[in-house]
């Protein structure tokens, strides 16, 4: 391997955890406001054209999912409600839902830190990802950061434990 390839590997990794700690910024930014700390950035050349986190509670919104809000964002951000190229980063693998707009979106690369045992659908319940009929396929890499983000979660389900006991 050769010393730039070894440099562009290093920057991949790191440009990786620099978006995933923005999205768990935004994550932060739902649990201030009691929602489920989700967030998610999209990136397009490595730049932040999309931003969002949870927000079903405040919201009244079933689908106001972070992935949902910041995919609404870079589409409007761009003018397209496609978004080839784009990557999304998600503190949290996606749910069917979000693996669907993900999909309508044309997103290239999806990066998430967390599996969600629940409902995530990138191997987690079901791979939703990788069925073949489908008509589009992103790249999906999981497990970015995924210690600080599965804490994030579990820090805020454990305070909702000890509020209702």
């Amino acid at each position: 391997m050769t010393s730039e390839n070894t440099v562009n590997i290093l920057a991949t990794g790191l440009s990786d955890e620099y978006f995933m700690r923005e999205a768990m910024s935004l994550a932060r930014a739902a649990e201030c406001l009691g929602e489920v700390p989700v967030g998610a950035v999209v990136v397009l050349d490595g730049e932040i054209v999309g931003r969002g986190f949870n927000s079903p509670i405040g919201e009244h919104d079933p689908t106001a999912h972070a992935e949902i809000a910041a995919l609404r964002d870079a589409a409007r951000t761009l003018g397209n409600y496609r978004l080839p190229g784009c990557e999304l980063y998600v503190t949290l693998e996606p749910c069917a839902m979000c693996a669907g707009a993900i999909m309508h979106a044309r997103i290239s690369r999806v990066i998430y830190g967390a599996r969600d045992p629940k409902t995530g659908v990138h191997g987690s319940v079901v791979d939703l990802f990788g069925v073949e009929r489908l008509n589009h396929h992103a790249t999906v890499e999981g497990g970015i950061l995924a210690d600080e983000c599965s804490s994030m979660l579990s820090a805020f389900f454990a305070g909702r434990r000890r509020k209702t006991q």
